[in-house]
């Protein structure tokens, strides 16, 4: 039998080596690449077969939710948990609603992090127990019956990362630098997605990516 093939995804490499370790405990699991941010997940996924893929929610360069979101495209059977710090509630619903598996607190992962590959092994998901309410399990099984499933637009990978970060109060400039494009660029980007969404502010774009879960709601 095979082993349960695992690409680990987080831009902190200390944190990913540790997670290797751990798993490389078990004969039954092998760790056949690492990640450093979405992008680099994403070009790795065109190179390689995996059966799951561990990854942060907050990379550079790429989101893991808009990650998951590209990777669903290509490898619609990829299975996906998340290892986060984010215990808000909003985060987890996007994860969920995005077509995550899975969904750990890094502080739990020294506990659970078996039972979660175990469980998503076999076909089923898994939360982390901090996170476990009622609310939570209601969320999968719409997830599972399709409930919270919402239609595609058509931004651009490129659009949609300059939208999650526009919702997320980041200015033009500091968007440039991270992903070393022009503030020109950034500009003609927010443009065109206020075109293709028929949005004529950005305070529209912001309520847009909120409700598509591209960043969590706020109180």
């Amino acid at each position: 039998m095979r082993p349960f093939r695992i690409v680990l995804a987080d831009d902190h490499v200390l944190f990913r080596q540790g997670i290797r370790n751990i798993l490389e405990r078990r004969p039954e699991l092998a760790v056949v690449a690492e990640a450093g941010d979405g992008l680099e997940l994403l070009e790795m996924m065109k190179k390689i077969g995996a059966d799951l893929v561990i990854m942060d929610i907050s990379m550079p360069h790429l989101r893991g939710l808009e990650a998951l979101r590209e990777i669903r495209k290509s490898h619609p059977d990829l299975r996906v948990l998340f290892l986060t710090m984010h215990k808000e509630l909003e985060y987890m619903r996007a994860a969920i609603q995005a077509g995550a598996e899975g969904y750990l607190l890094k502080e739990d992962a020294d506990t659970d992090l078996f039972k979660a590959i175990e469980s998503i092994r076999k076909g089923g998901r898994y939360l982390s127990p901090l996170l476990s309410s009622s609310a939570a399990y209601e969320l999968l099984r719409g997830r599972v019956t399709g409930k919270t499933k919402s239609a595609p637009d058509d931004l651009t990978l490129r659009e949609r990362e300059v939208l999650t970060l526009i919702a997320e109060g980041t200015s033009s400039r500091e968007i440039a630098t991270r992903l070393f494009i022009s503030p020109r660029t950034v500009e003609h980007h927010r443009e065109n997605m206020m075109r293709k969404l028929n949005v004529r502010s950005t305070a529209q774009l912001v309520k847009y990516a909120i409700t598509r879960g591209y960043v969590p709601a706020t109180d």
